[in-house]
């Protein structure tokens, strides 16, 4: 790597070996974030054979979304508890059996279960990965360059999914889009036991906080739970949804009380004093939230009014994931340096509402180089710019031994978000319809969804700009 300096590390062989210990991390990573889109251009196979209903194919991708959200902040704790690289290990043996079962699956409550526990190996593999890397990065430098690599793959992954599902599908089966897990966890497992070094279990001293435990899982699983399907099924002002609301709002006001009486509490509160850690879950969320349903309602508009088939809608989504890769590892580290990460994450969260906006004038006889191909390029350099600059922002002022925590937490708003945004959107593309055509009327609701991404995007702007401070380059 030309990032590697007299400076960096005592010998050229230790610099290389954290640099390959990245890589692992990243490989891992990718495993994760590219089952997340991977499914969602199966989805009409895996419906087809398995015969779901259109109201219960959504549970593929719920299942996973509710253990995965639901447990990451959790994870991130038990990292810092039990060693990052034992955590990090066991995800990845879970994540792989559980794909393995899904690619066995032969009826739709195996394919439910199997996607739930994937959700559980995903959520402790991912929680820790931010946290291990500032430990092997310390010097600011090579922690930016090393972030950039991991923020392309924690970003840009969910594009490549798309391609993957579309060539695995239309090659071979649907099948294959949770075998092809196999070789790569076994490969990573292997790899992270040899050049990830054994860390110390820096929280471990005072217990484990199990009732703040117990109170944050229950309240973000059943957060997620009551977006995905009464508010999305029934609506929004439902007595069903309303009821699991308040109940959500109930478990996690439980949860505050008991993190600020915990003798060891599993989030101490003093961690929202840094308004950076704050402000960057913050727009995490709201960047998730836009970014993920796009990624989504996009390829339904591609697929649904221009007429793509799943490999078209792959090789589509592809210049987002060029763009944002050459940004996040040849420029983001230097963009960071020259201007601290404060002035480029708004950069970035800015052209991603450009162009949201811009997708709102996609029509139905829409052309891919003059209505798509412009809105994925913005986002890609959108995403390239911004992600690293906040995954440096968020964990910029916290100490080692709360890293697995803060990890896990701008891990959670992300995934969160990400459940959130897309059931949201869903749902206003869903119920506003309307048009003279089958066609115009999913261009409105496809649109208006778009507008409110980028009224989402909007925002976090809004919050990067008033709450989070300059760092110091």
């Amino acid at each position: 790597m030309t990032a590697l300096t007299e400076s960096t590390t005592p010998t050229t062989r230790g610099g290389r070996s954290r640099w390959l210990a990245l890589y692992t991390l990243c490989a891992g990573m990718l495993m994760i974030v590219l089952d997340v889109t991977v499914v969602n251009v199966a989805l009409p196979a895996i419906q087809d054979d398995l015969g779901f209903t259109s109201s219960s194919l959504a549970w593929v991708v719920n299942s996973y979304l509710i253990a995965f959200g639901g447990l990451l902040l959790l994870a991130g704790r038990l990292g810092d508890l039990l060693g990052r690289r034992n955590i990090f290990t066991a995800g990845l043996v879970v994540f792989t059996i559980a794909s393995v079962l899904c690619g066995l699956a032969t009826s739709q409550e195996v394919l439910v279960i199997a996607r739930f526990v994937q959700g559980v190996g995903g959520a402790l593999t991912s929680a820790v990965i931010l946290g291990m890397i500032v430990t092997l990065f310390p010097e600011p430098r090579e922690q930016a360059k090393a972030i950039g690599v991991y923020a392309f793959v924690a970003s840009a992954g969910g594009s490549i999914g798309l391609l993957a599902g579309g060539v695995l599908t239309q090659a071979i089966n649907w099948h294959w889009i949770f075998f092809v897990n196999l070789p790569i966890g076994i490969l990573t497992a292997v790899a992270g036991v040899r050049l990830i070094e054994k860390d110390k279990r820096l929280g471990s001293g005072g217990g484990t906080d199990v009732p703040g435990a117990v109170l944050i899982t229950a309240a973000l699983m059943l957060g997620v739970f009551t977006i995905v399907e009464p508010a999305a099924e029934l609506g929004w002002t439902a007595g069903r949804t309303v009821l699991l609301g308040l109940l959500t709002v109930a478990l996690l006001a439980g949860f505050v009380v008991r993190e600020a009486t915990a003798a060891n509490p599993l989030v101490p509160l003093r961690i929202f004093r840094s308004r950076n850690l704050t402000g960057a879950n913050l727009v995490q969320a709201l960047s998730s939230s836009g970014m993920f349903g796009i990624f989504f309602l996009g390829s339904l508009y591609l697929q649904r009014v221009l007429g793509y088939d799943a490999l078209e809608i792959g090789l589509a989504f592809l210049p987002t994931t060029l763009v944002m890769g050459l940004l996040s590892v040849k420029y983001s580290e230097k963009l960071v340096t020259r201007f601290g990460p404060r002035r480029p994450l708004i950069a970035g969260l800015a052209l991603v509402t450009l162009g949201l906006v811009l997708f709102t004038q996609a029509p139905v006889g829409g052309s891919y180089v003059v209505h798509v191909l412009p809105v994925l390029t913005l986002l890609g350099l959108g995403g390239g710019i911004a992600f690293p600059a906040l995954m440096g922002l968020a964990m910029a002022d916290v100490p080692p031994e709360d890293a697995g925590l803060a990890s896990g937490l701008i891990g959670t708003t992300a995934e969160v978000g990400a459940a959130l945004g897309l059931a949201v959107l869903a749902t206003l593309a869903a119920t506003n319809t309307t048009g003279p055509t089958e066609l115009q009327a999913l261009t409105n609701g496809y649109h208006f969804a778009f507008a409110v991404a980028a009224a989402i995007v909007a925002a976090a702007v809004a919050i990067a700009y008033f709450l989070m401070r300059p760092a110091r380059t």
